[in-house]
């Protein structure tokens, strides 16, 4: 039977952080949500994945998001720079994690292989709808958002999962929107991708094509599948068993045990 799940904070770096910690076996899985998210708002995937892997599995939500601290201060356009290059280390250090298996959503999914290109030390990443260039169809959704949470609604429905919803949004808004991000593209980097990678992408997502999970596959160093399914930018929530199936049968293949040398003959 499944340990159940207790819900707590650690100090990294003088900031608060909610997470998750599923046991279970190494290496572990650690989930990297979207823009708008949380522990929360995985809706139990992340519990789902550790029952269906067998891994000690880790989510935790950003500061801003969910239970977490407030941020230090409003995020730049080099944000997601900087959460895979330095905050991400540090968290896996206090939660005592080497060398996991990345699976990251959305923005998640763009600290994921930021992390893999500045060679953190991972034995593969799963992403879901990740970002790495901007396009206009993408911003023009973003701005349509930011008029649902303007209007009250989706401001509503997020007061529910985060402690302080304005400055989550803000933050994630504040960011996408800045003329500065237009220029934001990390395809540049995904070369210096090693490890092994899945991406999942949904072919209808209004906030990016299937250009980018192919970004991913064409210029990765490491191998790459990659898997389209016919559905949003959540693939986890709107095609929950194809997403799982195939995460978790990724990292079956990451985690099986190597096939001893033949004997001479």
């Amino acid at each position: 039977m499944q340990e159940a799940v207790v819900p707590a904070t650690i100090e990294v770096g003088g900031g608060r952080y909610e997470y998750e910690d599923v046991p279970g076996a190494e290496p572990a899985l650690v989930l990297l949500h979207e823009g708008l998210g949380s522990v929360g708002l995985w809706r139990g995937f992340h519990r789902d994945l550790a029952a269906a892997t067998g891994r000690r599995t880790v989510a935790f939500s950003r500061l801003g998001h969910g239970r977490s601290g407030p941020p230090a201060a409003p995020r730049g356009p080099d944000f997601m720079h900087v959460e895979a290059r330095e905050v991400l280390p540090a968290v896996l250090a206090a939660l005592g994690v080497t060398s996991p298996i990345l699976v990251g959503h959305s923005d998640g999914g763009s600290i994921a292989l930021l992390a893999a290109a500045s060679q953190l030390p991972l034995t593969g990443v799963a992403v879901l709808a990740p970002h790495v260039f901007v396009e206009d169809g993408g911003l023009a959704s973003i701005a349509t958002t930011r008029a649902a949470f303007d209007d009250g609604a989706l401001r509503t429905r997020m007061v529910r999962h985060h402690d302080d919803p304005d400055v989550m949004f803000g933050n994630w808004v504040g960011v996408w929107l800045d003329p500065r991000f237009r220029s934001w593209d990390i395809t540049g980097e995904l070369p210096r991708i090693t490890c092994p990678v899945l991406a999942v992408q949904g072919t209808a997502d209004v906030y990016g094509t299937v250009a980018h999970v192919e970004a991913v596959r064409d210029l990765a160093a490491g191998p790459v599948e990659l898997l389209l399914l016919d559905c949003g930018h959540s693939p986890h929530l709107e095609r929950r068993d194809d997403t799982l199936a195939a995460v978790a049968a990724f990292v079956a293949g990451l985690t099986a045990p190597s096939s001893p040398p033949s004997a001479p003959a």
